[in-house]
């Protein structure tokens, strides 16, 4: 790795040809001869671009009107809003205390973005080019000079450098247990030139996007509240995006408001987006009473998570009378795997053979059938929907990944030849499983010691019972979990229920006191470095996504292979096989997914005819139509 390129460049070049020459010697000359030709070449491999990409040639080249996907022409105003359930008391999702409210973020932007038709590219936002060499030892990043934050100063370097350290000190200890030693050093060069050069140990393919993905705060801001990234805030932080917060009543509601003077607004990146006026949202204790909210038009967008409600639900007034409209939107991102994950810090729940019998008591045939009117998928991958799962036997590429880690002992010689594992099948029937699956689940039970009593609990050698609890906060799952209970007492396991508030719900997840708890595990297109703060060791004591404390050599191994991919075809062999060991290693129960979305909202928002593969887009390119919306209001309708 050439450190030292940046030096060897047009900043350089000047002092080489110095007053020196003049001292010279034949030799010395041909040396200088030589060091001009190589520096020549170094500045020749340096590519200037608009955007970055791993995989390919960006979608959009650097003199584009728009996006594809917008309507360049959508009119500003109006309000759109939405709910969420509980309560938040903090406008800090970096913080490890406090619950943050929802779209506390909205008024952030980083260095680059990306689109919703893109899955690889990533684009300049607020800066107009970045510069980087054949073997990404650095990216240089030219700011843009019109940018300025929502006070109206402008961003510079040093607030780039500055939020840039703010992640790298003050940042979740998940998140810089992961990244720390990827940067040998910051350099600010200019008030809008930043350059960041990376160890040898940092990914490649995460290099460019880690530089340019952090958001931007203002340092000046931060300097004069005394606010820290790693404490619950009662404001948003200082930023430069397109909406600013408006106003809030904790555990009630929190409206942004779009910035008339945000300095994006007429660049091609956000022609057509960003066209509400406010953005409101609307909290409320339980589903059930904020589904019963959007029918008295307390919100008026509604994205639907309840398969029985979308079945069943939307026969209210608003909709038979034509003023609430229904879509269901195709998904084409990676599917989000919902689980209950087990805590395998407990002993209970160290055993590979304990975690697949309790798991083989859950009737996911059933539950789609009976309670979820068949909507739903269940997820046998971890990135589910894409050509990304493993599937049937291992490929020779899958055998030489998994080959190694099979001779060590550290992964079962089975997944070797087997097919990817999949969850037990049940009959849709009833929910109680067949004899055969509580024998199958009994004996792995035995096998771990976890012998069954004349009161019908199982015990180990000391006599302790097999219990657990799976912690919930939202009551849309007790229907799903108090029929897993009755089915864990067939087989003597002691299950229960424990209902929490949310903030106890946050508090009980980070500090791992629980024995299932939900985990919905959203993959990307491109996985790299981020999947050890999904599974990696290292980040097991103290992470908000390896919740189930994962602690394995070989899924470690495996993770190092996906980050250390340069081509697509070998990220996905690599994920191929990190996929069928995440799935042999079971941590997990899958219980479902979604493979479309599911919306609701009264019929005065608009949307472009094509919507783009990666997101609805709801908040972004959607945008309202003031005459329908009169209408509705003149009809009652909210």
């Amino acid at each position: 790795m050439t450190l030292q390129m940046p030096e060897i460049s047009a900043r350089s070049i000047g002092g080489l040809q110095g007053g020196r020459r003049t001292v010279l010697a034949a030799g010395a000359a041909a040396f200088l001869t030589f060091a001009l030709t190589f520096a020549a070449d170094a500045l020749e491999t340096v590519t200037t671009s608009h955007g970055y990409s791993n995989f390919g040639e960006l979608k959009y080249p650097a003199d584009f009107d728009h996006l594809d996907y917008v309507n360049p022409d959508a009119p500003k105003g109006g309000e759109i809003s939405i709910w969420a359930q509980g309560s938040f008391d903090s406008f800090n999702q970096y913080a490890s205390d406090g619950v943050s409210a929802a779209l506390n973020t909205i008024g952030s932007e980083a260095i680059l973005t990306s689109t919703a038709d893109d899955p690889y590219g990533s684009y300049c936002l607020l800066c107009t080019t970045l510069e980087y060499p054949e073997d990404l030892s650095f990216v240089t990043f030219n700011l843009r000079e019109d940018v300025t934050f929502s006070d109206g100063v402008p961003m510079t370097a040093e607030d780039v450098a500055y939020s840039f350290n703010l992640f790298q000190t003050q940042g979740i200890l998940e998140y810089r247990r992961v990244v720390e030693g990827y940067i040998d050093r910051v350099e600010v060069e200019g008030p809008y030139r930043i350059t960041f050069y990376f160890t040898e140990s940092a990914p490649m393919r995460d290099r460019v996007s880690f530089a340019g993905g952090t958001p931007v705060f203002s340092k000046a801001w931060f300097e004069q509240t005394g606010t820290r990234l790693d404490r619950a805030t009662k404001q948003t932080f200082m930023s430069t995006g397109a909406y600013v917060l408006d106003s809030f009543d904790f555990n009630s509601r929190v409206i942004y408001k779009r910035n008339p003077d945000y300095w994006g607004n007429d660049i091609p990146f956000n022609k057509g987006r960003n066209n509400f006026d406010r953005i409101r949202v609307e909290y409320f204790a339980d589903s059930d009473a904020a589904f019963e909210g959007f029918k008295a038009g307390d919100y008026t967008f509604r994205t639907e998570n309840s398969s029985q409600d979308w079945a069943s639900g939307y026969d209210f007034q608003s909709v038979q009378r034509g003023w609430v409209k229904r879509e269901t939107i195709p998904d084409g991102n990676v599917g989000t795997r919902l689980s209950w994950v087990f805590n395998l810090d407990r002993p209970n729940w160290q055993d590979p053979r304990v975690r697949e019998a309790i798991g083989m008591m859950f009737n996911s045939a059933w539950s789609k059938q009976t309670l979820q009117y068949g909507l739903y998928d269940r997820p046998v991958s971890f990135w589910p929907n894409t050509e990304l799962a493993a599937s049937d036997t291992p490929s020779e590429g899958e055998l030489a990944l998994l080959r190694p880690l099979v001779d060590e002992g550290l992964l079962d010689a089975s997944i070797l030849t087997d097919e990817a594992k999949v969850p037990v099948e049940h009959d849709a029937k009833a929910n109680r499983p067949s004899r055969r699956i509580i024998r199958q689940a009994g004996t792995l039970l035995e096998e771990a010691g976890w012998t069954i009593g004349n009161d019908g609990l199982r015990r180990n050698a000391n006599g302790q019972v097999l219990s657990m609890a799976i912690i919930q906060f939202s009551p849309i799952y007790d229907k799903f979990i108090n029929p897993f209970i009755e089915n864990l007492a067939l087989i003597g396991v002691q299950g229960k229920l424990d209902r929490v508030d949310i903030s106890q719900y946050v508090e009980r997840r980070r500090k791992g006191d629980f024995d299932l708890a939900n985990q919905g595990f959203d993959m990307g297109f491109e996985p790299s470095g981020g999947l050890e703060q999904w599974f990696g060791s290292k980040t097991a004591d103290d992470s908000s996504r390896n919740l189930m404390r994962l602690r394995n050599p070989a899924i470690d191994r495996l993770i190092g292979h996906v980050v250390a991919a340069r081509t697509l075809e070998d990220l996905k062999t690599s994920i191929h096989a990190l996929d069928r060991a995440l799935r042999a290693v079971g941590f997990d129960i899958p219980l479902w997914y979604n493979p479309e979305t599911w919306v609701a909202y009264y019929d005065f928002y608009r949307h472009p005819e094509n919507l783009p593969p990666l997101s609805v887009g709801e908040l972004d390119f959607w945008w309202y139509d003031a005459e329908a919306a009169e209408r509705l209001k003149a009809m009652g309708a909210f």
